[in-house]
């Protein structure tokens, strides 16, 4: 019988955050991410012998691995978490603040009570470590100390006993406590690479690699491959040719993966999925059997579009063309290449976080061999690769996505028309395979390269690498071995996409400043290895700055009449606002169809405004604006008066929920209001409004009495509104936590002029 062969594979990939001349670690990630997903990610398959996957692990990002395991990173977010809280000077207090509570509101912070507590006093002052640092006792500080690492940990890890104690205890942590997690982390970080040596020596999966740091390797080849995959892209100054340091990157990560795991990859996701053909030739002549890149380089190669139906299906011609790897034969160069199915990819990536584990694990098997039906019909067995990020995605699920997985995992291994084998398996199975030549260079965004040059920044960043790649040609013939070493090593980490993925518009985050330090600093090592002073441009900033997300608390009462048609834009002054980031984080690929968002209260009644970022949706969708009521404490002061001293305080466990759906399409359809644990409907637009009122004219706004929330003076309000196509989501504001209210006298409102912008 045809089969449906589905091959996973599993991108992890950090920057390499580490300054060779100092040893320092400029940000924190890669200690993160080996504590929370590397080693679960493959230890989880232990349970699902039948299903076999492949993992991608980037060499730059295991040799840092390393040095965690073996105690010789210097990691100064790690110095500050294990230091007492009663040595901590001003300016590491200010430190701690700034970067423990980097991490998702609602699954890692949220998940720990007395975290979220913490994070809510942060906030609660405006979000900004100068402002919160007052309000922060020492305990606090060890709790957060404590609390942000564990944060962190493996699903696997908090099922260890000695953890799991700990965990228990919730807060009012002591020194032992956060001498115990910061010795626990190195031993963690150690458990990683042999777990996938383990997994890839019992063959239950196939370890590929990447180029050493991450290169684009068609850009290092030549910079002018930007303008084949998008004509008139402007271009760098100078252009920049380097074939051999693309094959020095490829070579490279394939002599660490032999030493490390005791053989030589055969597979590889090249940086972002870009290849070229020169790329194509560089890893066959290295050994290389086998690439992965996505659909939209396919389209273009075979100069078609593989247009998906309401439903995300293809037509039977496209689903044949995708669902099948190819052979690239050109020049003596001989390339097994597989696309990624995009469509499937993005929603385990974007979307499936929102929704029920049973449901999208469910959705997700059906869409699979939905999207194969056409070519297994055909008697004709369909190769179909999921491929995307492996770490960044978990931090939006609850518990690192691993019920979801287990569903999902259960499901194949169950499945007799399904096969889940590693890319390797799945090529030596597939029978014929249509050849593919010439191929047009591209990347898995957009099917081009212009996420990492033709932006005035990006530019920029390529003159720099140029002019400090010719001045080492130039002067490493006079320095000495060591020294050569060292400036070349820096270029080859000056090489790495990661620079250029901040730079631009498409993307940013709050690490923004240390991403552009860091790349010129490397830089600046280059000339500084070679005994000469950098130059000075290397000093300023590269990142012009760009806009981001607006965020404003609620400043005074509002009052917007409801209905009247059309938008008064001074009813919502003083309102609480947030705009959402639309270029933002690791992640590429997010759909966003919600812009702004307004809220606030008066003496009576809570007003919420959103509008859209394209128009209103055409299609039916339903939104929801979730409500989480926090009532005040028994020792809440005068009134129920919030302070920002005690913003942070423990709410009672009297928490409440509601949600407003409304139904559209072109228009508003219909509305209920629904409350309590079986989400029962409590007023409709159909029947008794109990006076809500919900419009839709051009924005979505409604008003809720908040007697009917369940709101009274002193509680706290946190509001979320979220977008739903077909039972998924599309889109929310905000992306990550919610809109935060406080039901207060309106003179409590105005002490928020002079604070919490950000």
């Amino acid at each position: 019988m045809p089969q449906l062969r589905v091959a996973f594979l599993w991108h992890m990939h950090q920057p390499y955050y580490k300054d060779l001349a100092t040893g320092d670690y400029r940000l924190p990630w890669v200690r993160s991410h080996a504590l929370k997903d590397y080693y679960g990610m493959v230890k989880l398959l232990e349970e699902f012998p039948g299903v076999h996957q492949t993992f991608n692990l980037v060499p730059s990002l295991m040799v840092q691995i390393q040095d965690y395991a073996s105690g010789s990173a210097k990691d100064p977010f790690l110095r500050v978490a294990a230091k007492p809280a009663a040595e901590l000077t001003l300016e590491e207090r200010r430190f701690a603040l700034a970067y423990l509570f980097q991490a998702n509101p609602a699954q890692m912070i949220g998940r720990y009570p007395r975290y979220l507590e913490l994070w809510t006093k942060f906030t609660g002052a405006g979000g900004q470590a100068a402002r919160a640092e007052p309000y922060f006792q020492r305990q606090d500080y060890t709790d957060l100390q404590v609390l942000s690492q564990i944060a962190w940990f493996d699903e696997f890890f908090l099922e260890e006993p000695e953890i799991a104690q700990l965990v228990s205890k919730a807060r009012n942590f002591t020194l032992e406590d956060q001498a115990f997690v910061i010795r626990k982390e190195r031993e963690l970080c150690g458990r990683v690479l042999p777990a996938y040596a383990d997994a890839a020596r019992e063959g239950r999966i196939e370890i590929s690699t990447s180029p050493f740091y991450h290169p684009i390797l068609p850009l290092l080849c030549d910079t002018n491959q930007g303008a084949v995959s998008s004509p008139n892209l402007p271009l760098p100054a100078r252009r920049f040719r380097r074939p051999e340091d693309a094959r020095k990157q490829m070579e490279s990560g394939l002599e660490l993966h032999q030493q490390v795991f005791g053989v030589r990859p055969v597979g590889v996701w090249p940086s972002e999925g870009s290849v070229s053909e020169e790329v194509l030739a560089i890893a066959a002549d290295l050994g290389v059997e086998w690439m992965a890149t996505d659909e939209g380089v396919l389209g273009r190669t075979l100069g078609t579009h593989f247009t998906r139906s309401a439903d995300g299906r293809l037509s039977s011609a496209h689903a044949e063309a995708l669902y099948s790897p190819y052979v690239y034969e050109k020049g003596g160069a001989r390339m097994s290449l597989i696309f990624r199915d995009h469509s499937l990819s993005d929603l385990i990536g974007f979307v499936y976080s929102g929704v029920p584990a049973k449901d999208a694990a469910e959705h997700f098997v059906r869409n699979l061999k939905e999207s194969a039906k056409a070519v297994v019909a055909k008697g004709k067995d369909a190769f179909l690769p999921v491929i995307l990020d492996g770490e960044n995605a978990w931090e939006f699920y609850p518990q690192s996505g691993r019920e979801f997985l287990r569903r999902v995992y259960d499901a194949l291994q169950r499945d007799p028309a399904i096969e889940a084998l590693s890319v390797h398996e799945a090529l030596a199975r597939h029978s014929a395979a249509p050849k593919l030549a010439p191929l047009v260079p591209g990347s898995w965004i957009n099917a081009n390269f212009n996420v990492w040059i033709g932006a005035p920044e990006d530019n920029r960043a390529w003159d720099y690498l140029n002019d400090a790649r010719d001045f080492y040609e130039r002067a490493q013939g006079g320095a000495e071995p060591e020294q050569r070493e060292l400036a070349f090593e820096e270029l080859l980490i000056a090489e790495g996409s990661d620079w250029n993925w901040w730079y631009g518009p498409e993307h940013h985050s709050a690490n923004d400043r240390d991403f552009d330090e860091l790349y010129r600093k490397h830089l600046t090592n280059v000339y500084q290895a070679l005994g000469v002073e950098a130059p000075d441009y290397l000093a300023q900033p590269i990142a012009a700055g760009v806009s981001r997300p607006a965020w404003a608390p609620q400043t005074a009462y509002i009052r917007p009449k409801i209905g009247s048609g059309g938008l008064r834009y001074f009813d919502w002054i003083g309102a609480a606002m947030y705009t959402s980031d639309q270029h933002s984080g690791a992640m590429h690929g997010k759909t966003f169809l919600l812009d702004c968002a307004h809220a606030g209260i008066d003496e009576h009644n809570l007003y919420g405004r959103l509008d859209f970022a394209g128009g209103i949706p055409r299609e039916p969708v339903q939104l929801s604006v979730n409500f989480e009521i926090f009532h005040p404490p028994a020792e809440a002061g005068p009134q129920g008066a919030v302070t920002a001293q005690s913003a942070g305080a423990p709410m009672s466990a009297d928490t409440s929920r509601v949600r407003l759906i409304a139904n559209l399409e072109k228009k508003l359809l219909g509305w209920e209001l629904r409350a309590g644990k079986k989400d029962e409907v409590v007023l409709a637009s159909n029947g008794e409004p109990g006076r809500v009122q919900v419009v839709l004219p051009r924005n979505f706004e409604f008003q809720v009495p908040l007697e009917k929330l369940g709101a009274a003076k002193g509680s706290s309000i946190r509001l979320r509104f979220s977008l739903w196509r077909d039972g998924m989501p599309v889109d929310a504001v905000p992306l990550e936590g919610s809109i935060t209210l406080q039901v207060v006298e309106e003179e409590e409102l105005e002490r928020n002029i002079f604070g919490a912008t950000r």
